[in-house]
């Protein structure tokens, strides 16, 4: 593809003014908001505002004059339309890791002598983590049994209770089916949990239309919320009022300023809160959130495929060709919105392209990951660092000692 053609594209790009939205500095091209999500112009504002005005005046009187109490409903309720929910599905609460803990205890509690969790292999890490430990606290001969993606529907069986799995794979990029994976479940009578942290923002998902039970996602990588964001979990409506968080926190109760001695569920998704929200934390995720509501996930899916798109066919035509090996779907419609090659030396080099003001990140054991936001950037960014690429693998500037030398995050 000739640069005529690369500026082309930027020329009819629908979301190319969504680029002024984004504080980046000058010269560098980011391929890692799939890991973090950059500073929104909007965010840095209401920051400021928030810390200034309705924390540094208003004081405790910010919960009820700024609405901070209705923060996590109002802001999940706008990740509802991005993910295909419906008003009061979604709610924005504690972690990524804690909301699945939430809801796998919830599940398992709600499927009694079914002792099966099931899941797959080099699914992130932290999932597979997390079912650990809901599993040691119930006990009662509960397991975790791994099949690779190959294998889940026929390991599906009426001792399944609960079926985990991410919707866009964190290593390969890879789409999991969602509507016949949470059908198979349905039909052994199991529920399912998706995890939506490396799809919410980029792909377009319909969680309701595939008649999905549970789903926890991230509110730092696409959704541009800021380091360690709040996340947030959907329950299916017909699902609410029979599920039972195990973390009874209070905001879940259902009147939290009588202080009572004892725990009475909210109704709705409310139940399903456990602390007090983070107010900064919530405020700069929702600028984030308006983002790409504003723009609509059909746009932001079609230009997530084409910049990833172009950006395998410069590295496969490239320097580069035949040193890398993808690891991600070659079919635009089963890949999200990153791309990962394989290389031996793949810490190294991705040490060498950061220094090459092209930042993307590496996962053990030899992953080179590359995540394409499609609001902050330009094709020509994208066509830029496949150059880039190609040239640091072909000339073997990687292999310097200060490349090698590993940080504590990579």
């Amino acid at each position: 593809m000739t640069d005529a053609d690369v500026m082309a594209l930027d020329a009819a790009d629908p979301l190319r003014g969504f680029r002024d939205d984004f504080c980046l500095p000058e010269g560098l091209i980011y391929l890692d908001g799939n890991s973090l999500g950059p500073l929104t112009v909007a965010g840095r504002a209401r920051l400021a505002l928030v810390v200034e005005q309705e924390w540094g005046q208003s004081l405790i009187r910010g919960w009820n004059d700024h609405d901070w109490f209705g923060a996590p409903l109002r802001v999940g309720d706008r990740i509802a339309e991005l993910v295909g929910a419906d008003p009061g599905e979604v709610i924005v609460a504690d972690s990524t890791s804690a909301n699945l803990y939430k809801l796998a205890v919830a599940a398992m509690q709600a499927r009694p002598g079914r002792k099966v969790v099931l899941s797959e292999p080099g699914d992130f890490p932290t999932d597979l983590y997390m079912l650990e430990g809901a599993i040691r606290t119930l006990g009662d001969g509960r397991r975790l049994e791994l099949r690779p993606s190959s294998g889940i529907e026929s390991a599906l069986s009426p001792d399944v209770a609960v079926l985990v799995l991410c919707h866009a794979h964190y290593k390969t990029s890879a789409i999991r089916d969602m509507k016949r994976l949470t059908a198979a479940a349905h039909a052994v009578g199991a529920l399912v949990i998706w995890d939506l942290s490396h799809s919410v923002g980029v792909l377009e998902v319909d969680l309701n239309g595939c008649e999905a039970d549970l789903a926890v996602g991230c509110g730092y990588k696409y959704l541009n919320g800021g380091p360690g964001a709040p996340a947030f979990l959907f329950v299916a409506r017909r699902h609410q009022d029979s599920l039972v968080s195990p973390l009874s926190g209070w905001m879940g109760h259902a009147a939290p300023f009588r202080f009572e001695d004892r725990y009475s569920p909210a109704g709705g998704i409310a139940r399903f809160a456990c602390g007090t929200p983070p107010v900064l934390g919530v405020s700069a995720l929702e600028c984030g959130v308006e983002l790409s509501v504003r723009a609509g996930m059909p746009a932001i899916r079609a230009k997530a495929a084409a910049l990833t798109e172009l950006f395998i066919s410069i590295v496969e035509a490239g320097p580069a060709a035949g040193l890398l090996e993808l690891a991600t779907p070659r079919d635009a419609l089963s890949r999200g919105g990153h791309v990962s090659f394989r290389h031996p030396d793949g810490y190294a080099i991705v040490q060498a392209l950061i220094a090459r003001n092209v930042i993307g990140d590496f996962r053990d054991p030899d992953i080179l990951r590359f995540g394409f936001s499609p609001l902050p950037l330009s094709f020509a960014q994208s066509a830029r660092a496949a150059h880039i690429l190609g040239e640091v693998v072909s000339s073997g500037d990687y292999d310097h000692p200060d490349y090698r030398r590993r940080a504590a995050v990579t």
